[in-house]
């Protein structure tokens, strides 16, 4: 295998601010600097055309694959035709990465995700068979199983699953993002795998706010002296953002808005009509300011300006992330990154691989308790304090969850990968 190889990473989507996208972004770069090559593979793409090849049927949403999803899930059976069409789109698609290959003379492929979710089954298929056709060295990177989520526990396709949400291809390496999803692909598939956190680039430090973002608390319709307190998340259950009201309410702070940064995505409104409710009811000032946010700046239709989530983060006084469960956390390390100080929620996954590391953090441990009220109390208040602890968490995340971890992780696997087909 030629030295630096030619990477392709492959996904239904690479677009956007969505876990996937930012993790493959970070691994991209890191492998760039390595003096590797990525392309790119999906059905929706804001990549170069020049080094990516957009395959429309790829996408999680294509219509076809929306008709699939149809007949497969909360079922046990599933219709000929639906099995007819799975094999259909699945030869298409393995066509194109066939053609993905060849376009671009790939030497590996990192598979983020499209293994391990099953949102497109015949995706997933596709590229299982490719891989045991073609003996290609593999990456497969696993950010959340069909385990973890409940609308995929009744099925009517568990063969497919079997065969390919992970699949067992001998030259395949997998990586999982938290020590839970390790041990459980061992004890559901029998699969070993190597354990990569999500990482920041610690050992570069966001500059200063540019002038583009120079009017963000306008936007938000806040004064110089109110405190904006960043819930950098989407409007979605699993986030907690009532504890975030909660404490807001017993902290008693004067002229402090509650601010949310991302619409609910596909989950619904619901939610958010409950937390504007509790809002009022506990008179807290919350602003949802998902209209305005995307992953790239730009105007709207009204000519506003359209932000993206590091324009907020250097105006925040205050983070709240009480989330109640998370893969990982992106929005932690994102906040220790920008120096700010932050309460987060004592999600499994926060417990068992990142809390043990060192952070000093405020935690809400299922309620909002008096210390962890009278704890923000101070962060808030105490500047000496405040600045002592996000230098100190700064530190921690930078030992941890660098880019240099990851730059040792992927020679690590490119390595094993090298072995595994001399």
């Amino acid at each position: 295998m030629k030295q630096p190889e030619n990477i392709g990473f492959i996904s239904t989507r690479f677009a956007g601010t969505d876990g996937v996208s930012l993790e493959a972004a970070k691994w991209a770069e890191v492998l760039w600097l390595s003096g590797h090559v990525s392309y790119w593979y999906a059905g929706v793409l804001d990549r170069d055309p020049a080094i990516s090849l957009c395959v429309p049927e790829a996408f999680f949403d294509h219509a076809e694959n929306t008709w699939i999803n149809s007949q497969l899930w909360g079922r046990t059976r599933r219709c000929a035709e639906a099995s007819r069409r799975i094999r259909e789109l699945t030869e298409y698609l393995k066509a194109t990465l066939y053609e993905f290959r060849d376009r671009f003379n790939l030497d590996i492929l990192i598979v983020e995700n499209a293994l391990t979710i099953p949102m497109h089954v015949p995706l997933g298929v596709a590229i299982t068979e490719f891989l045991l056709e073609t003996g290609m060295p593999a990456i497969a990177h696993h950010h959340d199983f069909m385990w973890e989520r409940q609308r995929f526990q009744i099925s009517a396709v568990d063969d497919y699953l079997e065969m390919a949400f992970p699949p067992r291809v001998p030259h395949l390496q997998h990586v999982v993002i938290n020590q839970a999803a390790r041990e459980e692909l061992a004890w559901r598939k029998g699969l070993p795998s190597m354990l990569v956190p999500n990482v920041f680039d610690f050992e570069n430090p966001p500059g200063a706010p540019d002038a583009y973002a120079a009017d963000v608390r306008r936007a938000l319709g806040l004064l110089d002296d109110d405190l904006l307190i960043l819930q950098p998340t989407r409007v979605v259950p699993r986030k907690g953002i009532e504890n975030a009201i909660h404490l807001i309410r017993r902290l008693k702070l004067t002229r402090a808005h509650l601010v949310v940064s991302h619409d609910s995505g596909d989950e619904g409104l619901e939610y958010g009509r409950q937390l504007q409710q509790l809002a009022r009811d506990e008179g807290v000032s919350l602003k949802f300011f998902g209209d305005r946010m995307a992953d790239r700046r730009q105007l709207n239709q009204e000519g506003q300006k359209v932000y993206v989530l590091s324009d907020l983060y250097p105006h925040a006084d205050f983070v709240t992330f009480p989330s109640l469960y998370e893969g990982f956390g992106n929005a932690l390390l994102e906040s220790v990154y920008f120096r700010k100080p932050l309460v987060v929620g004592r999600y499994s996954v926060y417990q068992r691989d990142i809390e043990p590391k060192g952070f000093r953090l405020p935690t809400i441990d299922g309620v909002v308790d008096s210390s962890v009220v009278e704890e923000c109390r101070r962060i808030i208040d105490d500047a000496d304090y405040r600045h002592a602890l996000t230098e100190h968490n700064y530190q921690v995340a930078s030992r941890f969850f660098s880019y240099r971890v990851l730059r040792d992780s992927l020679r690590s696997m490119i390595n094993n990968i090298r072995n595994m087909t001399e």
